[in-house]
């Protein structure tokens, strides 16, 4: 099969490599996918340049977690009418060292998720870990009808599935861009009210909301920079659900701000979201694409044997999701 892998940790453009591997078999419990589509997120750069301590340990990397296609062959226990289905997949490289960026993947069967057929493979390829981590932080402290949830990015990748997740939930929504053309996508995805932060104060706009400032829950992109903000917008009882925070990365904890209003922060690694979380998540997520409810955005598609630009161009902060066309006629 044609595979993209890394040897060594560094740039996209010296270490992506392209050529031919051996198709994997799928082991007991697993599908092998014919991949036609996959994602390319923040996480594949940072591993693909060695940060958060993902190193080389094994011979190659096969990098990609996301990705969309249709299942070629079950190991054994899977029920076999499962081949020729259509699927999108997620965690296709957890724990393991060959992802999405080749022609096939094998994933635990519950990992393939039927496609419905009015959702293309390129939108599958989108889902994984921006749906299921915007799905987790709208729902993990239970339902969000009538409360007010800011989304902060809401432009990105999961925060235009997180507007569109707590709107579909019952909520009322607020969200945070830094541009005009973000803007317009967090609009289109829904939010009721978008501040540009570069360009408004944030905080007297949740504060001037009708019928009452303040928030309900935060699904935050920047935990540590945005902390401040957070507390000042933050009904007593709120909950922060924090899924990175790149530009402070060791955020300190304001022990006693956060307390007094008994606020809870919650962390979200899609990995190691609970099974059950994760069941609810792909079960929702299905039943929203059959319904034609959910709207993906799509910042730019490479081939297979661009990948390197692909990475580059998740590098230099994609409005939207970034995709491979590894079999663009399936």
């Amino acid at each position: 099969m044609k595979a993209i892998w890394y040897e060594r940790n560094g740039p996209a453009g010296e270490v992506l490599q392209l050529g031919e591997l051996e198709t994997p078999a799928p082991a007991s419990g697993d599908v092998l996918v014919r991949l036609a589509a996959a994602g390319v997120n923040p996480i594949d750069v940072k591993r693909r340049k060695g940060a958060r301590g993902q190193t080389i340990k094994d011979p190659l990397v096969v990098p990609g977690f996301d990705g969309a296609g249709v299942i070629e062959r079950v190991g054994e226990g899977v029920e076999p009418g499962r081949s020729g289905k259509r699927v999108w997949v997620y965690e296709g490289q957890w724990q393991k060292p060959r992802g999405t960026a080749a022609e096939f993947v094998t994933v635990p069967a519950a990992r393939a998720v039927p496609l419905p057929p009015g959702t293309s493979f390129a939108e599958g390829a989108c889902l994984g870990i921006p749906a299921l981590t915007a799905h987790r932080a709208v729902f993990a402290d239970g339902p969000v009808e009538g409360q007010t949830v800011l989304v902060t990015g809401g432009a990105g990748a999961v925060g235009a599935y997180a507007i569109q997740f707590a709107k579909l939930g019952g909520a009322r929504v607020v969200t945070t861009v830094s541009s005009d053309a973000k803007a317009e996508i967090a609009a289109d995805a829904g939010a009721d009210y978008v501040f540009n932060y570069k360009a408004e104060n944030v905080v007297q706009r949740i504060a001037d909301l009708p019928g009452g400032g303040g928030v309900d829950r935060i699904v935050e992109v920047e935990l540590g920079g945005n902390l401040e903000q957070s507390l000042a917008v933050l009904k007593p009882n709120g909950v922060i659900a924090g899924y990175a925070s790149d530009a402070v990365m060791e955020p300190e904890v304001p022990f006693y701000s956060l307390a007094y209003k008994s606020l809870t922060m919650r962390f979200i690694l899609v990995f190691l979201m609970p099974e059950a979380a994760k069941r609810q998540a792909t079960a929702d997520i299905t039943r929203w694409l059959e319904q034609g409810a959910l709207r993906h955005y799509i910042a730019r598609r490479f081939p297979l044997a661009e990948t390197a630009a692909a990475h580059e161009r998740v590098e230099t902060g994609a409005i939207g999701n970034v995709v491979l066309d590894i079999a663009p006629d399936m």
